[in-house]
């Protein structure tokens, strides 16, 4: 833990990345210094995650003097609802920023997380384009937990036994379902383990060039990240099937959090005004209620969610015009839906 006189000239910059697996956390000063990160599995609680990073941030550094906070990733509403974001922004945004911040000459960032792929094109510093995986999951996080389970192996080992392959199988990749229903059929063939991941590692790479970078040519520098590139096996496809070097950034775990910790310090910056940040011992500690409703005011019928800490409305997302921005409309509505009710009691 840091020493009070060190806490009292450290202005610090907090980037939260929350997905749909992991929940990752990065702390940096005015110097750009990574001071802390943390990379926690969500296990379907994005709250609960966030709320043991942040205690896990106040047990190794106190409470800091936090200037800036922004949120990024799948989950970036709510969290920054949970804990009083002053940017919420897109991990595209976050994942580029990041990037340029750890290697100005990239060109090309390969990122693949627990649920989704991406790629994201940078010239001369600025992001020219980028493509998601739409529907097939296959490469993905997840995917790839799931076939070491299956194969009865720790997923950190995967990586290291695809290594050691002589001979890859030819594995169908195209689709998740088509790449498993293959790697099965297979391995009842009597092929080893190692000759079955490294197969299936180029089978995912291949499928990730053709369905997510789309046939568009791959630059060089080129960063791998997300919780992916801690596979050995697919830096090696990806560095094969591509011919060139693929780079694996110091902590490419946490380059979405990164870079929104960068987005901070930069809202800080040019704005100079104080937080919204709630603090890290509320954070840590508050009773949440998340709700929603169907806002039904027009043919778009939007989802309404909202957030409620301690009992009090905290954030809300959902709406396409914005008409449920203002927080002060939550209470106009539920005093409509109990009147609605009671009429409803009356007349049965």
């Amino acid at each position: 833990m840091l020493n009070p006189a060190a806490l009292k000239n450290l202005d610090c910059f907090l980037g939260i990345d929350v997905g749909s697996v992991s929940t990752k956390l990065a702390v940096i000063n005015r110097e750009k210094k990574l001071l802390f990160h943390t990379y926690l599995r969500t296990h379907g609680g994005p709250v609960e995650a966030l709320q043991k990073a942040f205690r896990q941030l106040k047990e190794e550094m106190g409470d800091l003097p936090v200037r800036a906070v922004c949120t990024t990733g799948s989950g970036r509403h709510l969290a920054g609802a949970m804990i009083g974001a002053d940017v919420v922004k897109n991990e595209i945004t976050a994942h580029a920023v990041a990037a340029r911040e750890v290697n100005p000459r990239v060109r090309t960032v390969i990122d693949i997380g627990g649920q989704d792929s991406k790629i994201i094109f940078i010239k001369d510093g600025v992001s020219t384009g980028f493509n998601m995986n739409s529907v097939c999951a296959a490469g993905t996080g997840s995917f790839l937990d799931h076939q070491a389970a299956r194969l009865n192996i720790p997923i950190e080992r995967f990586g290291e036994m695809a290594l050691r392959s002589k001979n890859p199988v030819k594995i169908a990749g195209r689709c998740g379902v088509f790449a498993e229903s293959d790697l099965i059929s297979k391995q009842q063939m009597g092929y080893s383990k190692e000759d079955l991941i490294a197969g299936l590692c180029l089978a995912l790479a291949r499928n990730y060039l053709a369905s997510v970078a789309r046939g568009k040519k791959i630059h060089p520098v080129v960063l791998f990240q997300g919780g992916v590139a801690a596979n050995a096996g697919m830096r090696a496809a990806f560095a094969k099937l591509l011919g060139m070097p693929v780079v694996v950034p110091p902590h490419f775990q946490v380059m979405g959090a990164l870079g929104a910790a960068l987005l901070a310090r930069t809202h800080w910056l040019q704005t100079g005004g104080a937080s919204l940040f709630r603090g890290l011992p509320a954070i840590a500690e508050f009773r949440y209620t998340p709700r929603s409703f169907l806002c039904g005011e027009c043919a778009n019928d939007c989802e309404i969610s909202e957030l409620y800490i301690n009992d009090r409305l905290a954030g809300r997302w959902g709406s396409r015009c914005g008409k449920w921005d203002n927080l002060s409309r939550s209470s106009e509505h539920k005093k409509e839906e109990r009147e609605q009710f009671a009429l409803l009691d009356y007349v049965s």
